[in-house]
């Protein structure tokens, strides 16, 4: 996608961004980020502030929705945000809250250094309102090689092979997946991960972009049968450790640990590339590559192939002042993005990115196998807004693995989102 666009810069912005600037100023920042990924960004901001002179003062929380929303009804935004998706960009669009990033950006770097699919999900009315930081693949499928091959297990490609595997693997006395979908305020979101994936594979990129955008309901059959596949595991004490109680109370990040208990107390686990950095946190000694290794979410229907499911840290400008200006064009820079992802496991969005910053060989091969997915479709959730994606959609699944009708469950969500859309 290229486009003639005109960049403005201010006297102000240029000094900032020269190397040794001593510009004076604070930039505040909202994010859900603690941790590890808060320790990352710490050393983000503070070679930003390294560089321009420019103060980051981060303010985190785990429901960035309501109180993001809530400090912009009274006209007190922070400054920048990472916000949830492709979806609450539109909203705040709506609103008029965002800043296009088309008088704040050096958008002709930006093109020739971004691939044109990370510049259509920040894009919205003509405007670009949204960076896309970093990235993740979703559609991916972790598991122990040593215990692949110790067992006689075949990396499945289709997904009657893979229903095949899991009942050779129960068979044997091993319980297939480890899945966990606590997290906070925003439990429930691994699920829908699942069920976009799923959803891309039996109904197609056509059919899913529909359901994002709320062109066919919630009750539509094919929305079901991704459901009920998904069902079909977490609410089968053989297929998933724990059975649904444990499901719904373990911390996404912690579920892919029983894969390196002695014995395994699961084979496998479904999860996005940060998954490596949870990992190696719990398991210093793993080396990521060999002693755990991925493979790509199975095709379900043929006629789709398979897709690519992913997601990413999308980040908005509020105020419309240099110091927030600055930030956004360090923040859309290789240097910024070498930290987050060296740190994390992550993927770059920017293809200036030294590919050995990353951690490991593994995660290079994901860096490459995201740039050059033919289908790729963002996270589900993510674009739909707020009370949709990240709310009905979040608690459904919940409601569902804990036992509710899944009749009741989509005409709840559907309920909800003919509110919102």
């Amino acid at each position: 996608m290229k486009r003639s666009l005109f960049v403005v810069f201010s006297v102000l912005l240029v000094l900032a961004l020269s190397l040794g600037a001593s510009a004076q100023g604070v930039v505040t920042m909202m994010g859900v980020w603690g941790g590890q990924e808060l320790e990352a960004f710490q050393e983000v901001m503070e070679a930003f502030t390294a560089k321009t002179g420019i103060t980051v003062q981060f303010e985190g929380t785990r429901d960035l929705p309501t109180l993001l929303q809530t400090r912009i009804a009274a006209g007190n935004p922070p400054d920048v945000a990472a916000i949830p998706g492709p979806g609450a960009m539109k909203e705040y669009v709506e609103q008029g809250a965002l800043v296009d990033l088309n008088g704040v950006l050096d958008v002709d770097t930006l093109t020739n250094d971004v691939n044109d699919a990370w510049i259509e999900l920040g894009t919205y009315k003509d405007g670009l309102y949204a960076l896309m930081f970093s990235a993740d693949i979703k559609s991916l499928v972790w598991y122990r090689p040593d215990e692949f091959a110790a067992k006689g297990y075949a990396i499945p490609t289709t997904w009657d092979e893979m229903e095949a595997l899991m009942e050779q693997m129960v068979a044997n006395g091993d319980t297939p997946w480890a899945i966990g979908l606590e997290s906070g305020a925003a439990s429930g979101w691994p699920a829908t991960d699942w069920i976009e994936d799923i959803m891309l594979r039996t109904a197609g990129p056509d059919v899913y972009d529909q359901w994002v955008n709320h062109e066919i309901p919630w009750t539509d059959p094919r929305v079901q049968e991704a459901f009920e596949i998904f069902g079909k595991i977490t609410t089968n004490s053989d297929y998933v450790y724990g059975g649904p109680i444990t499901v719904l109370a373990t911390n996404f990040g912690d579920s892919v640990a029983e894969l390196f208990t002695d014995p395994p107390r699961a084979m496998m686990h479904r999860q996005a590339s940060f998954i490596t950095s949870f990992i190696r946190d719990a398991n210093p000694d793993v080396e990521i590559g060999k002693d755990v290794s991925f493979f790509g979410f199975p095709m379900i229907n043929p006629e789709h192939g398979n897709p690519m499911l992913g997601a990413g840290s999308m980040i908005a400008q509020f105020n419309d002042n240099p110091e927030a200006a600055a930030f956004m064009n360090f923040l859309a820079g290789p240097e910024a993005q070498e930290i987050w992802v060296n740190r994390l496991g992550k993927l770059g969005t920017n293809n200036k990115i030294n590919p050995e910053v990353y951690p490991d060989d593994l995660t290079r091969e994901m860096a490459e196998l995201l740039n050059q997915a033919d289908v790729f479709r963002f996270d589900g959730s993510d674009s739909m807004p707020a009370a949709v994606g990240s709310g009905a959609f979040w608690e459904g699944t919940l409601m569902y693995v804990g036992g509710e009708d899944l009749a009741g469950v989509l005409e709840f969500i559907e309920n909800v989102a003919v509110d919102s859309y």
